[in-house]
């Protein structure tokens, strides 16, 4: 990474959403020569991703469940690959390495049971869990 790479990670921290046009407006580059450099940041795995974060008044702890689920991997699991799909599940809002009995925690947002039920069914068919304990945040 140079210097206009970082100009540009430090653009989209800010503005996930800023435009090739933009973000090139802001550092002296083509539109073109942005988009590329911005693809291959991804390809390489500076970034990983784009989400929205949303403000405490859109997210109404009275609705849904939130949760801290520990996840153990299947041990042929490769755990870069449970992050990328982790990080494609908009019910996960982070994912963090952990040391201990589990190799992840997981903090997610769901509707209701259902949900929940659903997000632990797929942990284990697509994400290679073997084992989880989920806590429910209380307040």
């Amino acid at each position: 990474m140079d210097a206009i790479d970082n100009k540009i990670v430090d653009i989209l921290r800010v503005d996930g959403r800023a435009s090739f046009s933009e973000i090139g407006r802001r550092i002296g580059l083509s539109t073109n020569a942005t988009a590329a450099r911005v693809r291959r940041l991804e390809k390489v795995g500076v970034i990983v991703g784009y989400r929205a974060v949303l403000g405490s008044d859109a997210a109404d702890p009275a609705e849904g469940l939130e949760a801290f689920i520990d996840v153990r991997l299947d041990p042929a699991r490769d755990s870069e690959a449970f992050l990328a799909w982790a990080q494609r599940i908009p019910e996960i809002r982070d994912a963090v390495h952990v040391t201990g009995a589990y190799d992840y925690l997981v903090h997610i947002r769901v509707g209701g049971t259902p949900a929940l039920d659903r997000l632990l069914r797929s942990l284990k068919n697509d994400g290679g869990a073997t084992h989880t304990q989920t806590r429910l945040a209380l307040r």
